[in-house]
């Protein structure tokens, strides 16, 4: 119940205004979100890799509706990369296609998503293109196998609490796209993606062996302890070498974790976003992990 109130604030404008404009709201945020400014992700993304981290960095932004933001957001992305390349950083870039027009038209995004591709590709970084809700499920995997023909360097994101993930996965194993496998943080009806969270959890270990046998360097993305333990153990059992796959988590999320994984000699890359919209990402990183909350709200409304 609280994942789903949750979820419904992440949509509500004036909890959004409140939020956003409350001082100690926006100071707690940055346990999650790395700021507001491009500077600063770096900063944060030289102080993960000095730990032995890489970084997968995103400027948040989703579901624009005007061609020019949707061009300002390709540029957004292009000055990631050219800072990525002139500051020696290890890291990509996450994308997300409604940001880049994909609710104006489809040739649009396109369009622009070739745009970031292509400088990605002069300086050999690779892009992930984000999974949205699952109204643009079908919309993002036709995307990304057409740009599979032309871009080696672009891969995608499986939520395993969707029905029709496992055919999903068949097909980007086929075509050698690299994957993360996510559980999915958006509200979905029961018509499309599993209502309880011991299926999603079922679903997710059952791709997740799948992409550890026969993915090209997939990226196990969960905090899930239990999780982490069973892709340890898969791929111990089956002589799956560590440089073969990843680990990824969220920025603020399970820090010791984190770098028990990297002692231990894993990859492990930390998603960092960043922006003034930070307000949807944060209420869905609550809505995955409610405890959080307990953080947010104790510096939110402390006297």
């Amino acid at each position: 119940m609280l994942r789903g109130t949750l979820l419904y604030l992440a949509n509500r404008e004036s909890i959004r205004h409140f939020v956003t404009h409350n001082r100690l709201a926006r100071r707690s945020s940055r346990r999650f979100v790395a700021g507001e400014t491009l500077e600063e992700a770096l900063q944060a993304t030289r102080t993960l890799n000095q730990q032995g981290c890489t970084v997968s960095l995103d400027h948040l932004g989703e579901n624009v509706t005007d061609a020019s933001e949707a061009a300002s957001a390709a540029s957004d992305y292009i000055k990631i990369l050219d800072a990525i390349k002139q500051s020696s950083l290890d890291a990509n870039i996450s994308i997300k296609l409604t940001a880049l027009g994909l609710d104006v038209g489809g040739d649009l995004c396109e369009e622009n998503v070739r745009r970031v591709l292509d400088r990605a590709r002069s300086y050999n970084i690779f892009v992930r293109v984000d999974m949205e809700g699952s109204a643009y499920t079908e919309r993002t995997l036709e995307l990304v196998a057409k740009l599979r023909q032309d871009y080696d360097g672009v891969g995608t994101v499986i939520q395993s609490y969707l029905y029709r993930s496992e055919k999903d996965i068949e097909s980007l194993v086929a075509s050698h796209t690299r994957v993360r496998l996510v559980k999915g943080a958006y509200k979905e009806p029961a018509e499309v993606a599993y209502p309880r969270k011991a299926d999603v959890d079922r679903s997710y270990e059952q791709l997740m062996r799948v992409l550890l046998s026969h993915g090209t360097y997939p990226a196990i993305a969960t905090h899930d302890v239990h999780m982490i333990e069973e892709a340890r153990a898969f791929a111990t059992a089956n002589t799956i070498e560590k440089s073969r796959f990843e680990f990824q988590m969220l920025y603020g999320i399970r820090r010791d974790l984190q770098q028990q994984l990297v002692r231990e000699g894993y990859n492990m890359r930390v998603y960092v976003p960043y922006g003034t919209q930070w307000y949807p990402y944060l209420t869905r990183r609550l809505a995955e992990r409610p405890a959080n909350l307990i953080f947010i709200a104790s510096n939110t409304f402390r006297k």
